[in-house]
């Protein structure tokens, strides 16, 4: 049987919310249900989630996201401390009200009040963790799983992006210490994944794509901040989750936003992708590949031996099929730079970075995993 670490198809966590549970979840928001009938409805549709992915032959199965209303909420929706309060589905469709697809999205009401990660907050008082939600998530799915189930974290660095620190420093006097306090939950969380058996943890780090977006590095250099010092404290954070949990495997994901088929940031892997190979522990390095945005695979030559980069070839944004000659012609490409076997394919984000999801069919998202799959056995074998 292939490692985790090395196996050829991956996914990067979300699918679709199938229209039954967005029912239910509009219905519980209402009282119209209560919690126990809603979880008794998010149960069938994780199982369900596990079983088409399974029956698609992917090598590594997710539960879909489906318990989270948006993929940052694995930390958000389980950590106290920050002035945040409950968000509604209601939120999530007010924000890609008017959205087309590919197209930049400027995120609305960052700073209003809601979901801590989903929202820019500050802190009222020292972090700690309230509930490990990834563990929730991770001992239903492994239950109903015959296939190794991953589980999504977002990284200390999407946190600290989306952490209000200059109206917060009564509580935290310096960002280090803030990360701090991030690491050590981050590590509680994963023994926990660990101690059920999880073995393969993956990383959601959105932000590190900011270092190559001007934009982006324009807001952190107007709140005072220096773009350089924030990688290299981020850089060093993502490494000290990973480290002492053994045989498990950490990857990473990288991308450039992906809302309602929308993007939020642009900029090839170039100028990071040294320091970010070098720098990060992680056995697998799931990139966006789908667009001229994420630049060409020269980069790809900085992974050391050993590493596997997953490339996201396969677009969620959009419902049209990737050809299997064109996802081989890529994958040829990239190999110019980084020997086939360090390679492996997936799509190039979650099929639904909330609950709105992006605007494709269940069909379209049922294809698109096919034809990673269809792909990396005709590649790999």
């Amino acid at each position: 049987m292939t490692s985790l670490g090395a196996i050829r198809t991956d996914v990067v966590g979300s699918l679709l919310r199938p229209p039954a549970l967005r029912d239910a979840r509009l219905a519980l928001e209402s009282g119209a249900i209560d919690a126990e009938t809603f979880l008794g409805v998010e149960n069938r549709a994780v199982a369900q989630a596990v079983r088409l992915q399974e029956d698609l032959g992917l090598d590594v199965v997710s539960d879909g996201e489906y318990r989270r209303l948006n993929f940052q909420d694995s930390f958000g929706a389980s950590v106290l401390g920050f002035d945040s309060a409950p968000t509604r589905l209601a939120v999530y469709e007010e924000r890609v009200e008017g959205a087309s697809p590919l197209r930049r999205w400027e995120i609305p009401k960052l700073d209003q009040k809601g979901t801590a990660i989903t929202h820019r907050l500050p802190a009222l008082h020292r972090l700690r963790l309230g509930r490990n939600l990834p563990l929730e998530e991770y001992a239903f799915a492994a239950s109903v799983a015959k296939a190794p189930v991953k589980v999504s974290l977002i990284g200390p660095d999407r946190v600290s992006q989306r952490f209000a620190h200059e109206v917060s420093s009564a509580v935290y006097e310096t960002m280090d210490a803030f990360m701090d306090d991030v690491v050590a939950i981050q590590r509680q969380m994963i023994e926990g994944l660990v101690a059920a058996g999880c073995k393969y943890i993956h990383i959601d780090a959105p932000g590190l794509t900011a270092y190559v977006d001007e934009p982006s590095m324009a807001k952190m250099r107007a709140r005072g901040e220096d773009p350089a010092a924030n990688l290299t404290r981020s850089l060093k954070a993502e490494a000290q989750i990973t480290h002492g949990f053994g045989d498990v495997v950490f990857g990473i994901h990288l991308c450039r936003g992906n809302q309602r088929s929308m993007w939020h940031r642009e900029g090839a892997y170039d100028s990071i992708a040294e320091r970010m190979f070098h720098d990060l522990p992680h056995k697998r390095f799931l990139l966006e590949y789908d667009s001229p945005r994420a630049g060409g695979f020269a980069p790809l030559r900085f992974a050391p031996k050993g590493k596997i980069v997953v490339l996201g070839l396969v677009s969620t944004k959009i419902a049209d099929l990737e050809s299997v000659e064109d996802l081989k012609r890529r994958i040829d490409e990239a190999a110019k730079y980084l020997p086939l076997e360090q390679l492996a394919l997936s799509p190039q984000c979650g099929f639904a970075s909330d609950v709105i999801g992006n605007l494709l069919s269940e069909d379209d998202q049922k294809r698109k995993l096919e034809r990673v799959v269809e792909t990396a056995r005709q590649v790999w074998g």
